[in-house]
């Protein structure tokens, strides 16, 4: 079968199911969005994928709607030609932007090929909680667009994978919930590993001596950056001298070094790392942070906290408890609560005990690479994918 897994961002599990399927013999394409600025994953990396990005020399302009809007309907354009040439049987499509969605999609309808929608998150819905507060209330027109575009697109799919049951409402409401599979995201387990916490990189960037605090991910309209270091302040406070360590691109640099300075909090800023780096960067960290506004809600899982339990460390997660991730971290052991900074506080309370016991500190990390390895398991993800894209494909 001649798969092309087209995942925009390139994050890593998605790179680990396309080298999956090309084991099990299928023929397959790994294509994503170059000028999507990301932590990535493994690219390249495995012999037997044809990888091939799109968007290659440029990069998504995030801040100006009409040549964001203009460049994500290019994307779709190159998608669709890169399809044409790759001839797949099916086509497994996530984490793309509507615009370019609808552009694919047309596209796949005229051509009459086989197509797996792979929903990261319900983006008429996100864009919709925006309105009003970190964007204009006109903007409500355009998520309302979205959003019925984005069912449009979806109702054309042969199947769709969801990542919890959350979504499953959603499609129900769409006449979409009989084709609709949920398969969670996962982290790969081989890859990020376990490290020392005095590692190479933390030696490279002078952390290895003190507390550390990680964030390691995007920071974009779903994250209030300044929690971050208003947590690390209210830990100084409480006398542990915690440095910040903040692993990310784009315009959230800015108002992390301007909250740093206003609270006199000790912070390294460094954009995304290479990947093969990326257990280091988390084994550097005694607690890993995870963030996430009220707005994302159930749908929006941030993969970040995947790799934090493949990394065996605590994790504080500022987010709402109905997502996915916050009952990983729950289950981990780890600390949920409110997005807000009347939770930095209780923060606090709970980074400064669990960075004075040891043992606590020593086992946390361990319960969380334990939850990994059994809910991270490779085989069965991949078959049930490698099910759907046969049926599709039939």
């Amino acid at each position: 079968m001649r798969v092309l897994v087209h995942d925009y961002s390139g994050h890593p599990f998605q790179v680990e199911l396309s080298a999956e399927l090309a084991r099990r013999g299928h023929d397959v394409t790994h294509s994503w969005c170059e000028a999507h600025v990301s932590g990535k994953g493994n690219l390249g990396g495995h012999a037997d994928v044809h990888f091939e990005p799109i968007g290659a020399g440029e990069v998504v302009e995030k801040l100006s709607f009409k040549r964001r809007l203009v460049q994500e309907l290019r994307y779709g354009v190159q998608l669709a030609r890169q399809i044409r040439r790759r001839r797949p049987d099916v086509v497994l499509m996530g984490n793309v932007p509507v615009p370019m969605m609808v552009v694919v999609t047309l596209f796949l309808l005229v051509t009459r090929r086989a197509w797996v929608s792979w929903q990261q998150d319900v983006q008429g819905v996100a864009m919709r909680s925006f309105a009003g507060s970190k964007l204009s209330r006109g903007f409500a027109v355009v998520a309302a667009v979205a959003g019925w575009a984005e069912r449009w697109c979806n109702r054309r799919a042969d199947a769709i994978v969801v990542i919890s049951d959350a979504f499953l409402d959603v499609h129900r409401a769409w006449g979409t919930a009989d084709k609709t599979t949920v398969i969670p995201n996962w982290a790969p387990l081989d890859e990020i590993v376990p490290t020392p916490r005095d590692n190479a990189w933390a030696r490279e960037h002078d952390v290895d001596g003190v507390p550390n605090l990680v964030y390691s991910g995007t920071l974009g309209l779903k994250h209030n950056p300044r929690l971050l270091v208003q947590v690390a302040r209210a830990v100084r406070d409480r006398g542990a001298p915690v440095h910040l360590t903040v692993i990310t691109e784009g315009s959230a640099v800015e108002e992390l070094a301007d909250e740093a300075r206003k609270l006199d909090q000790p912070i390294t800023l460094l954009p995304f790392q290479p990947y093969e780096r990326l257990p280091e960067v988390l084994g550097s960290g005694d607690i890993l942070l995870v963030v996430l506004d009220k707005s994302a809600g159930a749908f929006s899982v941030p993969s970040k906290t995947l790799s934090y339990l493949c990394a065996a460390r605590p994790i504080l997660g500022l987010m709402p408890d109905e997502n996915l991730a916050a009952h990983l971290i729950d289950a981990a052991g780890g600390q949920v609560l409110p997005p807000h900074s009347s939770s930095v506080p209780e923060a606090a309370d709970w980074v400064t005990e669990v960075l004075g016991d040891a043992d606590e500190w020593e086992k946390l990390g361990r319960r969380s690479r334990e939850l990994a390895e059994r809910e991270f398991e490779l085989t069965h993800c991949a078959t049930r994918f490698e099910q759907i894209l046969r049926g599709a494909a039939r």
